[in-house]
């Protein structure tokens, strides 16, 4: 199975076979991490740089081991000590990574589009990482596979999103993603974090969190972010955490083998109790680990040129 774009740009315009081609792959990806050796011959030969233009801890670090294991070289670029910093374009940075003989280039930047930008100017993959406000692909791919190791399938599942939607790379992809895998998708949060043309991505919008969760498979907690607050997005931490923090009376409104799920990091107390964070139902830290299986996944299907 090779993937008909040479880029990983978002869900949006991806199909839902090719989503279950890179989902199987990653099965036998967490086997590799699984074992004692963790270590291939898949990407021997094969660069693959970070472009962080965001700080990033998570999805960085499993993008470089995701290549290490596999026997890749991998290069992060400290976009702060580049020539970036010296106002050099992204369609130059672009252009001198792929000169060098670049394979793949993993891309976050606080600009919607950037992924894109970027792809059209070089040879080498591109994997948006997350761009501004518009998609963070790899975390719904690893959200989904999570969920299709515990249920056993997405189709007919459903998942609730609670939190800022609004501003929310991650439940944009996770909504193109789940949809086309046959999961309802319902999200939750404050009217002031809920996009205007919510309903037309195909799903249910609420702003009562207890509706938004009742008889759900899956409830995925989102960051919250400190600037929201300050531009009176919502009235405090403490609001936001009694109205709309997910808690174990919550969690009960939702099936009894309901998954917790949360792309991290988490401020506990604020969008989910440190209780459900550490219970049994949480799958925060299978997400992590899964991250780097769907991420080997990724370049091993990108690097591929035949089938």
């Amino acid at each position: 199975m090779i993937l008909k774009s040479k880029d990983l740009l978002g869900l949006k315009d991806i199909t839902k076979e090719e989503i279950q081609g890179i989902l199987d792959t990653a099965k036998t990806m967490k086997l590799i991490i699984q074992s004692g050796t963790k270590k291939t011959p898949h990407l021997q030969g094969k660069t693959v740089i970070t472009l962080f233009y965001e700080n990033s801890t998570r999805t960085r670090t499993s993008f470089e081991l995701a290549a290490k294991y596999m026997s890749g070289n991998s290069v992060n670029i400290s976009v702060s000590t580049s020539s970036v910093a010296k106002g050099e374009t992204l369609i130059d940075t672009g252009r001198t990574l792929d000169v060098m003989g670049t394979d793949v280039i993993i891309i976050r930047h606080s600009m919607a589009g950037a992924p894109d930008l970027l792809a059209k100017h070089t040879n080498a993959a591109v994997i948006n990482a997350g761009d501004g406000l518009n998609e963070h692909p790899t975390q719904a791919l690893l959200d989904m596979f999570t969920v299709m190791e515990a249920k056993g399938d997405l189709n007919g599942l459903k998942v609730a999103i609670v939190g800022d939607i609004l501003h929310s790379r991650v439940a944009r992809s996770n909504i193109w993603g789940m949809t086309k895998m046959g999961a309802k998708v319902v999200v939750a949060g404050p009217p002031t974090l809920l996009p205007s043309h919510i309903k037309d991505l195909g799903v249910e919008a609420y702003t009562d969190i207890e509706k938004a969760v009742e008889d759900a498979d899956v409830v995925m907690a989102l960051r919250i972010q400190k600037e929201r607050l300050e531009k009176g997005l919502f009235p405090s931490v403490s609001e936001y955490a009694r109205f709309f923090g997910i808690n174990e009376n919550i969690v009960k409104k939702a099936k009894k083998d309901a998954l917790i799920m949360h792309p991290g990091p988490v401020n506990r107390g604020v969008e989910i109790t440190s209780a459900l964070v550490d219970g049994d139902s949480s799958l925060i830290d299978t997400q992590v680990t899964n991250g780097v299986a769907i991420r080997m996944a990724l370049l091993y299907l990108m690097t591929r040129k035949d089938g």
